[in-house]
């Protein structure tokens, strides 16, 4: 039976909303047949939510957008518990994965900054990071040498990502990178907030061998303006320990590596 608010498109529109932030996507058959409306109005609803900044459009329907466009500062003060965990899980993986002398390419953001602080000492490692943050953290940590891109810092990403940072990234051959994600979805991909910063981010990839994220559940199964990379280039994700099975099933069906951080 079609939902009554069809014929009043403001309502019908924070209705898809409400889908949207309960569902963590919407697509337009589905809300064509719920409304008792065409595809092509329910696709100018997305189209119009997406104008005002409310949702991001992905094929054949519309993910919610991210959380995590605030500025880096702010971010560090969200869950610090709940990050902290997710750190020691994501140092975890890289002591597991990293042999000595193999290069690390930690990435911005509050959660890798959070497995910065949870690296043990003597792993034998390069890290090399465009973040001045994380290089706090790691000055001085035994068994670590510590290599930062530089160049302009954006206050909102906290990194650097022009000109200079990609050059100095061009001269590097990482093994393992974990990358920020300001949002992640199994098919539309990780996404940026910043151009700058997913071009960057794509040429991280680009030049690892193998590329993980560490990510709260608030990202999963969200978008943001500009594409990094598709999900199936990740070998391993590393989330929260009550991040929802549904969130992370279309992860694992892509061969991803799933690891859940301990209770915080």
């Amino acid at each position: 039976m079609a939902d009554p608010t069809a014929s009043m498109p403001d309502e019908r529109r924070r209705r898809i909303l409400e889908h949207l932030d309960r569902d963590g996507r919407v697509l337009a058959a589905a809300l064509a047949q719920r409304f008792g409306i065409s595809e092509d109005t329910a696709r100018r609803d997305l189209r119009e939510l997406t104008a005002a900044g409310l949702c991001r459009r992905v094929y054949g329907g519309a993910l919610p957008l991210s959380a995590a466009g605030d500025a880096i500062a702010e971010r560090e003060r969200e869950q610090p518990e709940r990050k902290a965990a997710l750190g020691r899980a994501g140092a975890a993986l890289v002591a597991r994965a990293m042999r000595p002398h193999e290069v690390l390419f930690l990435d911005a953001g509050s959660t890798n900054l959070a497995v910065a602080r949870a690296l043990p000492p003597g792993l034998g490692i390069t890290v090399a990071t465009n973040a001045p943050g994380v290089a706090a953290v790691l000055v001085g940590l035994p068994g670590i040498e510590l290599v930062v891109l530089g160049g302009r810092i954006d206050p909102r990403t906290g990194a650097a990502s022009g000109l200079r940072a990609m050059r100095d990234l061009a001269a590097m051959r990482i093994d393992l990178a974990l990358l920020g994600a300001c949002a992640l979805d199994a098919e539309a991909g990780l996404g940026a907030f910043d151009l700058e910063d997913a071009e960057f981010k794509r040429q991280v990839a680009e030049a690892a061998v193998t590329v993980a994220v560490v990510a709260t559940s608030a990202k999963l199964a969200t978008a943001a303006p500009f594409a990094v990379m598709q999900a199936g280039r990740l070998a391993h994700l590393v989330v929260e320990a009550d991040a929802p099975s549904s969130l992370l099933d279309p992860f694992a069906a892509l061969g991803i590596a799933i690891q859940r951080a301990s209770a915080p």
